[in-house]
């Protein structure tokens, strides 16, 4: 199954992306390689923030959450299309600051942001930090009160809401790392404590429910739970927020058994929710920001391999080997991650044969899918794997000392090469004899 209006098989019975054949891209630029198209990315941002415009009368942003994939050509392109950008790392702050993202639009997460990393953001100007914790909260302040700064701050508040999604990426329950519990009082806690510190300003909450989510009671539910928070801090606290982030976490369409709602319809949904009970409870309409990652890349990216060897073990498997694997996509072997597969020089072939598909690591888990059907393959063939923009590059090691891919970006029928292959001389350029 194509799961992306970006990809298509042309008359030689090859995988195209942005109109380019994808066989040719192996073959010029070496596999394993990620491909993106640009273009669509670009009509993702485009849905979000025509829908904050029509739904919210403008009164928000789209925050791009860059640890779906972050480099300076994708920064580039968000920042282009009037989006934030939600950053969770020194790393990540600095690509957008080379990128040349406004620091106002830049939102900084994390759970447990270093010293160093604070005093970069509070250098470079950042618009908001989000408070995940007392011990950041007081981090903050001194190094505010130290560096002659005060910070605009909202707090990750976790709700309570199971957003029926793998454990590993739940984030909105009790039990989680991130974040201060609303239902044992430490959220109002927290936000009565800051009120009280003279380097920083509280201007909102935030809350993640979770990622790969494809209902939309969870976003309506946790919006109802937040907003009503905001009004339960207005009346005990006597402070009004002015901004709520609603985080991400909106599925895409991996394999054919996923079913997502279109994203204009998540943010219309909520944002009724929104209005609804603002009004009930009396508060103006706060400030909607949103956080969309995965939804925006996911689907625009692919990754090409080079089958090398085909090994069959009879009455038991049939395995598929190729020149890539767990250091450039290592989310099979986090969560069982599912994908659409092809031979990309044979992408309309039948079919008739079923594999594992096999990474090059020297781990016996290094696998990137279990029981794929695929026509019958042999050594050469080009392998794709389908909506790998999201996950893969951000997630990538040199694990076994491999470099990692080159990444190619296609828009109106050409390429070029956003994130050069790296070498061996720069696998080992930080080494110390």
């Amino acid at each position: 199954m194509i799961t992306s209006t970006c990809l298509s098989i042309n008359e030689e019975n090859h995988l195209t992306i942005g109109g380019i054949d994808t066989t040719k891209l192996a073959a010029k630029y070496g596999t394993p390689l990620y491909v993106l198209d640009e273009d669509t990315i670009r009509a993702n941002c485009r849905l979000y923030t025509e829908s904050m415009n029509r739904f919210y009368d403008g009164n928000g942003l789209i925050l791009y959450a860059s640890k779906a994939l972050c480099n300076t050509a994708l920064c580039k392109i968000v920042a282009s299309e009037n989006m934030g950008v939600d950053v969770v790392s020194g790393g990540e702050l600095y690509t957008a600051h080379k990128a040349g993202v406004p620091m106002d639009k830049v939102y900084f997460h994390g759970n447990n942001k270093t010293a160093d990393e604070l005093e970069l953001a509070l250098s470079l100007g950042v618009g908001r930090f989000i408070v995940d914790n007392r011990d950041e909260l007081l981090l903050l302040n001194s190094l505010c009160e130290k560096m002659g700064k005060k910070a605009s701050i909202l707090f990750r508040v976790t709700p309570g809401i199971d957003a029926h999604t793998h454990d590993f990426i739940m984030t909105g329950q009790i039990d989680c790392k991130f974040g201060v519990v609303l239902e044992t009082g430490d959220a109002m806690d927290i936000i009565r404590l800051a009120s009280t510190l003279e380097n920083v300003t509280v201007v909102g909450v935030h809350c993640h429910i979770g990622s790969q989510i494809f209902d939309l009671d969870p976003f309506c539910e946790a919006a109802k739970v937040m907003v009503n928070f905001m009004g339960d801090v207005k009346d005990t606290l006597g402070l009004t927020l002015t901004e709520l982030n609603l985080g991400g976490g909106f599925g895409i369409c991996y394999t054919e058994a996923d079913d997502p709602i279109p994203y204009d319809k998540y943010m219309e949904a909520v944002s009724k929710v929104v209005k609804e009970t603002t009004a009930k409870r009396g508060l103006p309409l706060p400030k909607i920001l949103m956080e969309p990652g995965r939804s925006i890349v996911g689907s625009a990216g692919i990754t090409l391999y080079t089958v090398g060897s085909v090994k069959p073990i009879p009455d038991v498997r049939n395995y598929l080997a190729v020149d890539g694997g767990m250091g450039d996509n290592p989310r099979y072997m986090l969560y069982e991650a599912e994908y659409e597969f092809l031979l990309a020089n044979r992408a309309g072939d039948e079919k008739n044969e079923v594999y594992t598909i096999a990474g090059k690591c020297c781990e016996s888990g290094d696998l990137l899918g279990e029981h794929i059907a695929l026509p019958k393959a042999k050594p050469g063939d080009v392998l794709a794997v389908l909506a790998t923009g999201a996950y893969n590059y951000s997630m990538a090691s040199n694990y076994n000392r491999i470099p990692r891919p080159a990444m190619v970006m296609t828009s109106g029928g050409k390429e070029r090469v956003v994130v050069k292959r790296e070498t061996y001389e720069d696998v080992i350029k930080n080494d110390c004899e």
